[in-house]
């Protein structure tokens, strides 16, 4: 995307800022006022997840969303820290940087295992919510074959050139969110196109496929402090439901609560219902909300 052409069209474009920090020219929408929510996008996604969730949770909160490394309208000088390990340091310097200490971390899908990661390196700890979280390994062939077409794919300097040919694809954007058991409407699903027609923007989420470890967080979640809330969507066609409850028997005191007829995009096919349950959630958890409040910047 070119960036100073497509931000102004973007949901919510007038939240938006930009800040230097390490490597990343981080894009960051906030609103509200209040303790700190913090929401990470799911990989190969942007802040336009949030976009029916940022008003309806700044009643409560000072919300922040941010665009990961090279995804969205984050630009980096570098996609070599694209892992869950680097891009969580990135962020939590990135919170160190501009005072954030959020009372509660958001996160959708490889959003959510960030969120979980990030949660030991930030004081409180902050409560935790996961959406459809990625904290499952592949299964049997996929556990060597899913990488490994990653890493060819990520290798290949061709490979975002020739899935980006022709710009914003919307048929190719409905298959793709299809796919993941999830229906959008056409103002949704023409986000989509428009990130998977910017290189830049599908490099990068190749690179993050290349990266990705998720093995030593899961060995780390008996370990993990944070109040942590589960959402699963039993349509899920990317990450299977029964993930959340797995991860949830391995971290103390977790909850999960399913929702029927919705798929990884959970968040965005029903922003209310989810909305909800996570307003609700936070309320019961942060018994003292005043604890990361912090002046705007």
């Amino acid at each position: 995307m070119d960036r100073s052409r497509d931000l102004p069209s973007w949901p919510h474009a007038d939240l938006s800022r930009f800040c230097r920090v390490g490597t990343n020219d981080w894009h960051v929408q906030e609103t509200g006022r209040g303790p700190i929510l913090l929401c990470l996008h799911g990989s190969g996604a942007s802040t336009h997840s949030w976009r029916d969730l940022l008003p309806l949770w700044a009643r409560d909160w000072r919300v922040v969303a941010i665009d990961l490394p090279g995804q969205g309208f984050t630009r980096s000088t570098t996609l070599r820290r694209c892992g869950l390990d680097q891009m969580t340091e990135d962020i939590a310097r990135l919170c160190a940087t501009e005072g954030w200490a959020p009372a509660a971390i958001v996160g959708h899908s490889a959003g959510a295992a960030i969120a979980l990661s990030l949660s030991s390196h930030l004081p409180g700890p902050p409560a935790v919510v996961g959406i459809n979280a990625a904290l499952g390994r592949f299964e049997g062939v996929a556990s060597w074959a899913f990488p490994l077409l990653a890493r060819l794919l990520a290798l290949n300097p061709l490979t975002s050139t020739i899935f980006t040919l022709g710009g914003p694809n919307p048929a190719r954007a409905r298959r793709l969110i299809e796919g993941t058991g999830s229906r959008l409407d056409a103002e949704g699903l023409g986000y989509y196109a428009r990130l998977i027609g910017d290189r830049q923007h599908v490099e990068a989420t190749l690179q993050m496929m290349t990266q990705w470890q998720i093995d030593p967080l899961i060995a780390r979640l008996p370990q993990i402090e944070s109040p942590t809330l589960l959402i699963a969507a039993e349509g899920d066609l990317a990450v299977p439901p029964a993930t959340s409850d797995i991860s949830a028997r391995r971290i103390p005191g977790a909850e999960v609560v399913r929702l029927a007829d919705l798929g990884h995009l959970a968040h965005e096919e029903a922003p209310d219902r989810v909305a909800e349950l996570v307003t609700d959630f936070l309320r019961s958890v942060i018994l003292q909300p005043d604890r990361t409040r912090s002046d705007c910047r």
